[in-house]
């Protein structure tokens, strides 16, 4: 068995190693490497780097404190006026400076305020984006409501329409003589456009163009021969046109839908609220009836109608 004195192997502690020693031939070397860095010449951009980083390390630095450090006579004459170091002027102003204004190196070769002019066009060209910005926004707003007022002052037209032709249809139904049968309505395809008021024709006549179109479609795809259903066959009979599936009834047109209309047109041309405006009116005149009230007065005194705009009955 091993004796105490032995020591554990696990603690045993080796002296340090010895400190190696330069030899000439390295020493050479190593004073060759520092010979080459210190003679090689600087390039104007490393040079420019270098005096920027000691121009900036010296503007960090505090000017008081390097005014103390040399007992400059400035900051003496200032110490015997009684400064103590803080801001000058009033006591209490957070927005007074505590160090002096940074001076501002110029690195090119531009002339004296030539960064006040770029600093000003700068400005002058951020302002007028931020206005042209804003006139943009305000266009833009300003050209959404207009659109939605037009869309909406043309479903009043539409509106205004449909009220005169429901209060036309009403008259013509209860202008009969006491005793008669009630007439049955008169399909407007039979109707001459030009006999409906300018104010309202342009409804019928989209409905009857829209209806005749649908008709013909369905004519050409329920019958083999591709021909209009208003053609005529001077050598078909009646039983050739039903051996070959042709309608009995041959489609009648409106009498005037493919004459012209002046009068319609001129109408169409203006704005949608001047053609509401003449539907308001045309229904007040001939009708007694307010589009905005949704009534319809007794006589044409109109007596508690508020006024002719939509404006006067809010």
């Amino acid at each position: 068995m091993a004796s105490d004195e032995d020591g554990d192997y696990m603690n045993m502690t080796f002296g340090e190693e010895p400190k190696t020693t330069e030899t000439s031939l390295q020493r050479r070397q190593r004073l060759k490497r520092e010979g080459e860095i210190k003679g090689r010449v600087k390039s104007k951009a490393e040079l420019a780097a270098e005096e920027c980083e000691a121009r900036e390390a010296v503007l960090s630095t505090s000017m008081l404190e390097g005014a103390r450090a040399k007992n400059s006579k400035g900051f003496a004459m200032m110490t015997k006026m009684g400064f103590q170091g803080g801001a000058l002027g009033s006591k209490g102003n957070a927005d007074a400076r505590l160090e002096p204004i940074r001076p501002e190196m110029k690195d090119d070769r531009g002339g004296i305020g030539l960064d006040s002019e770029r600093k000003r066009n700068l400005r002058d060209a951020a302002e007028s984006a931020g206005k042209k910005v804003k006139i943009d926004e305000n266009e833009f707003r300003d050209r959404v409501r207009r659109e939605r007022e037009a869309a909406r002052c043309e479903t009043q037209v539409y509106a205004a329409m449909k009220v005169c032709e429901r209060i036309d249809e009403e008259k013509q139904a209860g202008s009969n003589v006491e005793g008669e049968s009630p007439r049955k309505k008169r399909p407007l395809s039979t109707r001459p456009l030009k006999s409906i008021p300018v104010v309202w024709r342009g409804l019928v006549r989209t409905r009857e163009e829209a209806e005749r179109d649908r008709r013909i479609k369905h004519v050409l795809q329920q019958t083999s021969a591709p021909r209009l259903p208003t053609y005529e066959d001077d050598l078909e009979d009646e039983d050739d046109k039903k051996a070959m599936g042709k309608p009995q009834t041959s489609y009648a047109l409106v009498e005037d839908i493919d004459e012209e209309d002046p009068e319609l047109d001129e109408f169409n041309a203006l704005g949608a609220d001047i053609k509401l405006q003449r539907l308001v009116g045309y229904l007040r005149k001939e009708y007694h009836y307010c589009f905005w009230c949704k009534f319809e007065y007794p006589d044409d005194m109109m007596e508690g109608c508020p006024g002719l705009t939509e404006e006067e009955h809010d």
